[in-house]
């Protein structure tokens, strides 16, 4: 059972939000969430109702382009749907709060630091020749040790109390920025940056920065499918707001992942026309993903069932179509999709990687509206995208092209 929260610091962020669009749509969509939640002094209206309403407006933001206040009403459904501490909305959203969190942050890690000293002191205490060498065998044995730390609930083990299990996710959610540093010591030092900072292209920084954020999801992504246990929620974390991977033809993934009552999509894509692609995906350690029959080769029956699932899905979004459109601003008739399924290495029975590559060719250019690809495919074809990224932003590469 789901445990809904809700909250007068989410209402009073709601309402906040609001001033940040200039779009009816959106702003509409925001007041049917004030009013669910209720007016101020009393109960704040909560439960599954409110979870859609403020999934609502995410959705129509990523209709308007406006990213920055969908990824804000992510958050906050997120938080009323039980999945985030109301402290990481207040991270992101609230200065005061913020700035608590970054007091305690500075004071935990000066204490650290001392810590650290403390450690040298007994050593040079200990061995008053310690070499540099000592230290750092020193903190490699501390930091060798934490692997015999545990978290557990029995005897002998540690048990978090909420206020300490809220930190850590809070942690997860932040990134540690050094700002104001001291000045450097040595003015040639100070020069040298100086040059550095000059010469840096905003524009081109934001794009490595994004750049190196796709490299770090794309590895994740195949450390998860290299994993034989990896379940398919696994592999949906981390693929989830990941649309770069399947290509330029999508916008952003979008917020909703249900239209209809029975119908609960894995990955919501938006095209640039406005219409909508389904990707289903499924586990990659398939074995039986292509089988041999008679001497022929097919798909075996877990494709066939996600095939199937797909299709269905499919059918509930042409029935539903106009009701869908005129409720989420979605053109789900006639949307496309793909199945992601499967990984060659895991297929038995002697079958090679370019067997099961052209057993899937020959299945797709049979099939109007849905693709079936492996997880090789996909990590492939994103890391081609990212090597002509890199390639681009290569001020070599230039050069070598014209020449």
């Amino acid at each position: 059972m789901a445990n809904f929260r809700s909250s007068f610091t989410l209402r009073r962020m709601v309402s906040e939000a609001r001033q940040l669009t200039e779009h009816a749509g959106v702003r509409e969509r925001i007041d049917a969430v004030l009013r669910l939640m209720g007016g101020l002094g009393g109960d704040y209206g909560k439960g599954k109702p409110l979870v859609n309403a403020l999934e609502d407006v995410a959705q129509e933001s990523i209709l308007h382009g406006d990213f920055d206040v969908a990824r804000r009403f992510q958050h906050f459904a997120s938080y009323a749907g039980g999945d985030l501490y109301l402290e990481i909305l207040e991270h992101y959203y609230d200065e005061e709060a913020r700035q608590r969190s970054e007091e305690g942050m500075r004071r935990m890690i000066a204490l650290g630091a001392d810590r650290a000293v403390a450690a040298l002191d007994v050593l040079c205490q200990e061995n008053p020749d310690a070499t540099a060498a000592d230290a750092r065998d020193l903190f490699r044995g501390i930091a060798r040790s934490t692997d015999y730390l545990s978290i557990g609930k029995g005897e002998g083990g540690i048990q978090l109390p909420t206020r300490e299990a809220r930190r850590l996710q809070q942690y997860g959610h932040m990134e540690i920025v050094l700002r104001n540093l001291p000045r450097p010591a040595s003015t040639e030092v100070a020069r040298m940056m100086n040059d550095v900072l000059a010469d840096v292209d905003a524009g081109l920084l934001a794009q490595l920065l994004e750049l190196r954020s796709r490299q770090a999801g794309l590895a994740a992504l195949s450390a998860a499918v290299d994993d034989p246990d990896s379940s398919e929620n696994a592999l949906h974390a981390c693929l989830k707001n990941q649309e770069w991977i399947f290509g330029g033809a999508y916008v952003a993934e979008l917020a909703r992942r249900q239209y209809t009552s029975d119908t609960i999509l894995d990955i919501p894509l938006l095209r640039g026309d406005g219409s909508l692609h389904v990707v289903e995906l499924k586990r990659a350690n398939i074995k039986n993903l292509v089988i041999r029959l008679h001497g022929h080769l097919m798909l075996g029956s877990p494709v066939h069932h996600a095939v199937s699932q797909t299709q269905n899905y499919l059918r509930t979004m042409d029935e539903n179509r106009r009701s869908i459109l005129n409720a989420h601003g979605v053109d789900t008739r006639r949307a496309s999709a793909t199945v992601v399924i499967g990984h060659p290495r895991y297929v038995t029975d002697g079958i090679t990687p370019q067997e099961v590559t052209e057993t899937l060719r020959t299945y797709n250019t049979h099939a109007a509206r849905i693709e079936v690809i492996t997880y090789e495919t996909l990590i492939d074809s994103a890391s081609r995208m990212l090597a002509l990224s890199s390639a681009r932003q290569d001020p070599d590469s230039d050069e070598e092209t014209s020449a």
